[in-house]
């Protein structure tokens, strides 16, 4: 049997794929054996009428380990 934990991070980025590797990126920094990210949000930053970021809300699950 494992255990599963997960922990949410807020990341930003030029596109939705670019904020979630951002999340992954600085999770993988502390955390080991990630197997998924969910992204429970997604949000687009506006300036002069142009979107100028994507930000996300990912659920990050990870495999505690003994």
């Amino acid at each position: 049997m494992s255990i599963a934990k997960v922990i949410e991070l807020h990341a930003e980025g030029k596109s939705i794929e670019a904020a979630t590797e951002s999340a992954l990126k600085e999770a993988s920094k502390t955390v080991k054996e990630i197997r998924s990210i969910y992204l429970e949000g997604i949000q687009a930053t506006v300036k002069d009428n142009k979107i100028v970021s994507y930000r996300v809300n990912a659920k990050i699950t990870f495999v505690v380990t003994p």
